[in-house]
């Protein structure tokens, strides 16, 4: 897989401005509620890519709902019952991969079939569905015939750069296949023609090489993947453009679109983009909260949470722990208290850029600090095996007040992941948070028991 060198010269400035601005966030705001600083999506999805260094083992089962329910269904255990060309079953192993994931062994079968299926799936980050898509296009292109025949829509200029990555990756050992990058600040002559098999690109600049600059055929593209859709319509102007670019292609094309959430909104949107689809989804699986104690620490200031939490550290060998806060000057004060006691922390907030963020993660991954102090950017996806303890400093709550349940679940689950034992320790400081945890145990059903942490032996007894 080779990129030609212009593919890639890009203006870099002004493919900045094609990334959702949220990815890179000022400090002008430093008392952002959690809500608030719920990270911007595209961002999010950015740094499981930065960070994942391998396949989640994903427990939830896949319902494979296919479009005709009489024809058999299919699914692989081998990347060889697949048929693939010798050279990209050569790259699939090359890659890491020796057995389809879940999402692949169900998804492939169908891609990949004669004549072409159409799909929407959801599948969560890191579950190895780029890779699959990114087969699916391999396998359609005619490397003898020069001119566009797939095209991948990203929401951004930085997705659109990872999963070019992936194919280029795939492609290793098939050079006649090359790849371009529509993305702003691409610039090509005006009346030039694309060469290349394969585009990748944000909606707004594939819409104008496919309508206004006539770089792109759309009649002669055979397979169209619109990738991470939850992100897509967050953004205004993707949707319509998205819509826009499905409606240019030939009857024939093969429809591809993927999600991590199923959301109405994403779903009506899906349906608007991929005609008579198979569909594949994740069966909810109710997330188990029993593998982790749970404990609340009443305290009456911010100064008595930080003694608690100096006492717990006391008590307990802790291989290492999160502690998330509800601002990030919250965050960055306790970083600081907690340095000066002299523990190895790091901080992660929303004002870092993604790459940053990732660096920080990786770190903490590597056991270089035992303590992430972290605001509601690190609840979700992030998988460190060695975290033991969590500690939610400050409740999670809505923007009107209300219990963050789902992100209260996200958090806590950091821990007790890998079938191993966690602990979840709550400060609660006043009638109004103390309200909030009871609600949160209503609505698990799920005591939180209360833990005194002046008494050394009630903290040796929950560690061991």
């Amino acid at each position: 897989m080779a990129t030609d060198s212009w593919a890639l010269a890009v203006d870099e400035q002004e493919a900045a401005a094609e990334s959702v601005s949220a990815v890179v966030k000022t400090n002008a705001n430093a008392e952002k509620t959690d809500e608030e600083e719920k990270e911007d999506r595209a961002a999010q999805s950015l740094l499981n890519k930065l960070i994942r260094s391998n396949l989640v083992d994903n427990t939830n089962q896949v319902e494979v709902l296919q479009r005709d329910p009489n024809s058999p269904l299919y699914s692989v255990k081998s990347f060889e019952e697949l048929r693939l060309k010798p050279q990209l079953l050569q790259g699939v192993y090359a890659m890491g991969f020796n057995r389809p994931s879940k999402i692949q062994e169900n998804a492939l079968p169908l891609m990949l079939a004669e004549p072409p299926q159409n799909l929407i799936a959801q599948s969560q980050s890191g579950t190895g569905k780029t890779a699959a898509f990114v087969l699916a296009m391999l396998s359609q292109v005619e490397p003898a015939n020069k001119y566009p025949q797939c095209l991948c829509l990203s929401p951004t200029y930085e997705l659109a750069l990872q999963t070019g990555k992936v194919i280029e990756q795939m492609g290793k050992f098939y050079p006649e296949l090359k790849l371009a990058y529509a993305v702003r600040g691409n610039k090509l002559e005006r009346g030039q023609k694309i060469s290349e098999q394969i585009v990748i690109g944000t909606p707004g600049t594939v819409l104008d090489w496919c309508s206004k600059l006539k770089f792109i055929d759309p009649k002669k593209i055979k397979v169209f993947v619109l990738d991470e859709a939850d992100v897509m319509i967050a953004t205004q102007g993707h949707q319509d453009q998205s819509i826009r670019i499905q409606r240019m292609l030939p009857r024939n094309c093969q429809m591809l679109l993927f999600s991590a959430t199923f959301e109405d909104s994403v779903w009506k949107f899906a349906q608007k983009v991929v005609p008579d689809p198979n569909v594949i989804k994740l069966k909810r699986e109710e997330e188990t909260l029993d593998t982790i104690k749970q404990y609340y620490v009443l305290c009456s200031s911010r100064d008595e949470k930080f003694q608690a939490l100096c006492n717990l550290y006391g008590a307990i060998t802790i291989a290492q722990a999160m502690i998330f806060c509800h601002t990030r000057k919250t965050a960055s004060w306790l970083a600081a208290e907690l340095s000066k006691e002299g523990h190895q922390v790091a901080l992660l907030s929303g004002e870092m850029m993604v790459e940053q963020r990732a660096a920080v993660i990786e770190r903490f991954r590597e056991g270089k600090e035992k303590v992430l102090v972290t605001t509601n950017v690190c609840a979700r996806g992030i998988d460190v095996e060695q975290v033991s303890v969590v500690i939610n400093f400050d409740l999670p709550v809505d923007k009107d007040g209300n219990p963050d349940n789902e992100t209260y679940l996200h958090r806590i689950g950091r821990t007790g992941r890998f079938g191993k034992r966690g602990l979840a320790v709550n400060m609660v400081d006043s009638k109004h948070s103390m309200n909030i945890l009871n609600r949160i145990q209503e609505h698990f059903n799920k005591k939180i028991e209360r833990l005194d942490t002046d008494d050394l032996d009630e903290i040796e007894k929950i560690a061991n």
